[in-house]
């Protein structure tokens, strides 16, 4: 029987953008796929790269509410949106909701790009095409394609990094393949560049299989060590390299009352402290070809954030 994904509308474990590797999911382990290196010449990058003033993206976990999340969009100078669907969308009762956010996004020139993942698609990548892929694609409600997956958080990342990073990457490359010619983006963590993916580094090889992703590099101070200029840097510099872009991920939902959590959040906090440090982000990366601007998690938490 094979793996079957929870439902990608679950709230994504990156809400607690994690500093160590911690193991959170158990997935079955399968034998490791070889490396596709005609993959990179799949990625086309057919999303630009945008300027610290271009439109925004945004994540929406939340579909329920279609006419205000694309009002907030447009007042947040959003430009894309990433709409989280279920496995089998067209039978799924939140059609009609993604579909009129569709709509109405559309109206207002907002890209709408299907969003999903989850830690078990490793290892059934052939189940994710045919039950969420595919029938979201489908539908005509969407120009492209963004998954979160974070294999990381799987107890196999800490027995079997190697391995799971191959899984990782040959799951990339069947959506990838799947999806086109619509893109396919990904999430991914600030810290990817320190894990080795055969000869390369795990950020690297997912850039050579899609044009873009937006990095998790979660902070409310843009400055320092730890802010997330600093923390961004390895992934613009790599799209930069290998002409891909790279969004710069900014949390607002309440992760927790620890120190650490609270750092990660713009949560209880005014939208002007969160564009002061934005204002600084984009001045930091203004040069780099590879900087796409910015992508807020997300509409429910940027929504909840007072002026």
């Amino acid at each position: 029987m094979p793996h079957r994904p929870a439902a990608s509308t679950r709230r994504p474990a990156h809400l607690l953008a994690r500093l160590a590797l911690v193991p959170l999911l158990a997935v079955t382990a399968l034998l490791a796929t070889g490396w596709d290196s005609a993959s990179s010449a799949r990625a086309t990058a057919t999303t630009p790269p945008q300027t610290a003033s271009s439109p925004r993206a945004m994540w929406v976990w939340d579909t329920s509410t279609p006419a205000a999340t694309v009002a907030l969009a447009q007042q947040a100078g959003v430009g894309q949106l990433f709409v989280a669907v279920p496995p089998r969308l067209p039978s799924s009762s939140v059609l009609p909701q993604v579909r009129e956010i569709s709509q109405r996004a559309a109206t207002a020139g907002i890209r709408v790009d299907a969003l999903g993942g989850d830690p078990g698609w490793v290892d059934n990548p052939t189940w994710v095409v045919d039950n969420w892929l595919r029938p979201a694609m489908g539908t005509g409600l969407f120009t492209g394609v963004h998954v979160d997956i974070e294999p990381y958080t799987t107890s196999a990342w800490q027995t079997d990094q190697a391995g799971v990073v191959q899984r990782y990457l040959s799951t990339l490359d069947t959506l990838v393949a799947a999806a086109a010619p619509a893109a396919v983006e990904a999430d991914v963590p600030f810290w990817l560049h320190e894990v080795p993916a055969g000869a390369s580094t795990l950020d690297r090889e997912i850039l050579r299989r899609v044009p873009g992703v937006s990095v998790m590099a979660y902070r409310d101070t843009a400055a320092g060590d730890d802010g997330s200029i600093a923390l961004a840097t390895p992934s613009i510099t790599a799209a930069t390299e290998l002409g891909r872009h790279a969004r710069v991920g900014q949390e607002t939902n309440d992760l927790g009352d620890d120190p650490v959590a609270q750092k990660q959040t713009f949560y209880g906090q005014t939208r002007t402290e969160l564009e002061q440090q934005v204002a600084q982000i984009g001045a930091a990366f203004a040069g780099q070809p590879g900087y796409a601007g910015i992508a807020i998690h997300d509409s429910v938490g940027y929504a909840a954030l007072a002026p």
